[in-house]
């Protein structure tokens, strides 16, 4: 593998495309690697990619736990494209709820079965995130670390705490009045964000949070 890693052919963006199927040879997904994320992905036995948007290493499954478990990586005749096969853990590998990332039919087969999910993406990720940021809040309290705004916020006690809650609340507002969806969506994440410091600080778990919903819904 070393001789073929030393032919691979990297784009100018220091990138190259990856196509992950099962061992089924059912394709699951494309993504993008570049070398930190080929060699962290041959290191570990899990798939490793490179996000072109948020310009950072993400792992696959690391949040939903649908890890994908690396069998075999194999590089095409032209070293520009990578098939890497896998175990996909969990039910899909699209963050849309499906097997496969590829299920928008173009020119559909005849005859061919209908796409259907195999989660619940909602379900999935979206509490899983805020489950993940409480834990890291936690542990930034547990393990304070030089220059972090979470411990600072936890240093300066809880009227600071709930200050930056009360401001951050007008914040929303105000982004809510405004025309810009982008802004009312940056200013309830920092609201979330800032509530969940609260919630650590009083020691109140998120679970707790999602029974008192849950009652309400009945």
């Amino acid at each position: 593998m070393t001789k073929v890693k030393q032919k691979l052919k990297f784009d100018q963006n220091g990138l190259i495309p990856a196509i992950i199927q099962d061992r089924s040879g059912q394709v699951l997904m494309l993504a993008y690697m570049n070398q930190e994320a080929l060699d962290k992905t041959l290191s570990t036995g899990l798939t490793w990619f490179y996000s072109r948007s948020r310009k950072q290493l993400w792992q696959k499954g690391e949040t939903s736990g649908h890890v994908q478990q690396v069998v075999e990586v194999t590089a095409d005749c032209d070293y520009d494209s990578l098939l890497i096969t896998v175990d996909q853990v969990g039910p899909g590998a699209c963050h849309e709820g499906y097997r496969s990332c590829f299920h928008y039919p173009v020119q559909a087969a005849a005859n061919r079965e209908q796409h259907e999910r195999t989660f619940d993406p909602a379900a999935v990720y979206n509490s899983q995130i805020l489950h993940q940021l409480y834990a890291l809040i936690e542990d930034r309290k547990r393990n304070p670390q030089g220059g972090s705004y979470t411990n600072y916020l936890f240093e300066k006690g809880i009227d600071k705490i709930l200050k930056k809650v009360g401001e951050e609340t007008a914040e929303v507002i105000i982004g809510a009045k405004n025309a810009d969806p982008g802004e009312l969506i940056y200013e309830v994440s920092d609201l979330l964000y800032h509530l969940l410091v609260l919630l650590v600080e009083k020691n109140v778990a998120l679970d707790q949070i999602w029974q008192e919903l849950e009652s309400r819904r009945k």
